[in-house]
């Protein structure tokens, strides 16, 4: 019998399941180059984990702003500066709009909210078409295209398409780490539901539903007394998942999280003196984070002893820093057990990720990004956190803009045009380490100007790093030029500036310093090229919010000029490239 619900067919380049930041992010970076791409998300915003329906603070290798200059640039620093920019006040909803806008605004992408991934269509080993069932319209809708990417945190594609996939912990001796277990099982790290609180003038009450566990006493839950610290957003530690199916279980394992958040509140509230009598519940999470079920298996798991080496690849597209932190499977529960709730095992800031962990072993046309990329559970434990997975995901966006440009698979991008991904990532203002970036379009050029050399931007290397600058210094009124021999035919001048990567910019409730533009951020400047021996401008940018800003440029010219003329505070500020392509 026909279904009588409706169907449509969507055609284009590139299909992207999932729309967490990673989902985002990598969709973002292929619709930018001009490719048509479908985003499948099957929630009403964007943003998975990080958005307001979960409220996940975006960790990566600055380990929440405690390790300066290591901050993931790229697409996810142009979310956050934008959030700053409009957003000083902190609200979530007003995040998911700054999520929202910049898919909206991409006139090569669409996006299909609500809409959950349920088929795909096989075609050998490369995937013909995927099917979603959007809840809103109850219509059925399939996109087919040349390329996919599963983003969807559980790895949805993997059981619909046969991709290779792992669940759980390999034993310690399967790649030497020595953090797993003796043997090898299919547990997890779990699931977690938070609350957020408001101070009120007056002492708020709080009466646990009769529903809810109790907590009588700090030796009960899984941190004890310093479990406390931050009572305006808890906690991550009530968490369950990790002995179950973190996938199948998942409804079951959500009211069990609400009665266990519930009673830790009212611990806090009525059993103790937690300096928390002015608190009142501002926001309680019903959609439980997830921090690990499948995992893709690419043509390089990442592991333990790779993280611990410091990623030394030749495929290097991306890199991590958070520790391996590694969850306790029974979560909440590990306290009953006598054990701890999770452990921070060392690892280097920032490493290595090859970009042959970003795709399928076994599909041809299959990218993967999030936290089911191609790692061992070990890995996992480092690099699932949100501004890790950003990196990844803008890595193989980019990837699936060469492949879908010269026609080729996501392997053969590695094989063949690595080069070129490295440098389109490096343009794009992401960070690889120990890759630097070419600059032929300044290689017979002549960079004059005042304040400190300008020489360094000639280096390729867009960050603070072993103590060194790599930036042009300058104060307001000061000025850079740069001199060819001859009129340039360039498309479009990219300014990468300084962005107070020594600190942190986050949506942090209680904490007003983490949502404002960086002081060091050029605020206002002029851009202008010479053409026949005449200054015309190209641009005149009184607000910037950008770190790195374009600019078109389209008629030849034979110099540029920039002046900085305002900075959002800080009385001197750098220019750490001007790219021109």
């Amino acid at each position: 019998m026909d279904s009588p619900f409706p169907k449509e067919t969507i055609t284009a380049d590139f299909c992207v399941v999932g729309g967490g930041i990673a989902g985002m992010t990598m969709a973002l970076e292929c619709a930018r180059a001009g490719f048509r791409v479908v985003l499948m998300h099957d929630r009403p915003v964007p943003g998975g984990n990080a958005s307001g329906e979960c409220r996940v603070q975006i960790s990566g290798a600055d380990r929440l702003g405690k390790l300066p200059n290591l901050r993931e640039t790229g697409i996810l620093e142009e979310l956050r500066l934008e959030n700053c920019r409009i957003n000083p006040n902190g609200s979530y909803s007003v995040w998911d709009m700054v999520l929202w806008s910049a898919l909206e605004t991409e006139p090569n992408l669409q996006v299909l909210y609500n809409c959950s991934c349920r088929a795909a269509v096989m075609a050998g080993n490369r995937i013909k078409t995927v099917t979603g069932w959007q809840t809103t319209t109850q219509k059925e809708i399939t996109v087919a295209a040349k390329l996919f990417a599963d983003c969807s945190g559980d790895a949805v594609l993997a059981p619909l398409t046969g991709a290779d996939f792992r669940v759980g912990r390999e034993a310690r001796g399967e790649f030497g780490e020595t953090i797993g277990p003796e043997t090898a099982d299919r547990r997890t790290m779990g699931m977690s539901c938070i609350f957020q609180t408001r101070r009120c003038d007056t002492p708020q009450p709080f009466e646990k539903p009769a529903w809810a566990h109790t907590y009588c006493d700090d030796s009960e839950l899984p941190c004890g007394a310093d479990g406390h610290a931050n009572l305006h957003e808890g906690y991550w530690w009530v968490e369950l998942g990790g002995e179950c199916d973190s996938i199948a279980d998942t409804e079951a394992l959500r009211p069990e999280l609400l009665k266990i958040l519930l009673g830790v509140w009212d611990h806090i509230k009525n059993r103790g003196d937690h300096g928390a009598e002015h608190l009142a519940l501002e926001w309680i999470q019903f959609l439980p984070s997830k921090r690990e079920s499948r995992r893709y298996v690419g043509d390089h798991i990442l592991t333990q002893r790779d993280i611990e080496a410091g990623g030394r690849f030749p495929d290097t597209v991306a890199y991590g820093g958070w520790t391996m932190d590694d969850h306790n499977p029974a979560g909440f529960r590990s306290a009953a057990l006598g054990e701890p709730v999770n452990i921070h095992h060392p690892a280097p800031s920032p490493y290595g990720i090859p970009y042959r962990c970003l795709y399928s072993r076994n599909l041809d046309n299959l990218f993967v990004g999030g936290r089911c990329v191609s790692v061992t559970h070990a890995a996992l434990s480092s690099t699932r956190v949100i501004g890790t997975c950003s990196a990844m995901a803008q890595a193989a966006g980019g990837a699936a803009a060469i492949a879908l440009r010269r026609g080729i698979s996501p392997r053969e991008v590695g094989q063949r045009h690595l080069a070129e991904l490295q440098q389109l990532l490096l343009r794009r203002d992401c960070y690889l380490p120990g890759v630097r970036l070419e600059l032929p379009e300044l290689a017979h050029a002549r960079i004059s100007g005042t304040g400190s050399t300008p020489e360094a931007l000639r280096d390729g290397v867009t960050r603070v790093e072993g103590g060194a600058l790599h930036q042009w210094r300058c104060r307001s009124g000061d000025q850079l030029t740069v001199e060819w021999d001859a009129p340039q035919h360039f498309r479009r001048i990219s300014l990468i500036f300084e962005s107070g990567m020594q600190r942190r910019i986050a949506l942090v409730p209680g904490n007003p310093d983490c949502l404002r533009l960086p002081p060091e951020l050029a605020k206002a400047y002029r851009l202008e090229a010479r053409s026949e021996g005449r200054w015309r401008t190209l641009a005149e940018v009184s607000a910037n919010a950008r770190r790195r800003a374009v600019h078109p440029a389209e008629a030849p010219f034979d110099a540029l000029r920039l002046t900085l003329q305002e900075t959002y505070g800080a009385a001197e500020t750098g220019l750490h490239a001007l790219l021109a392509e």
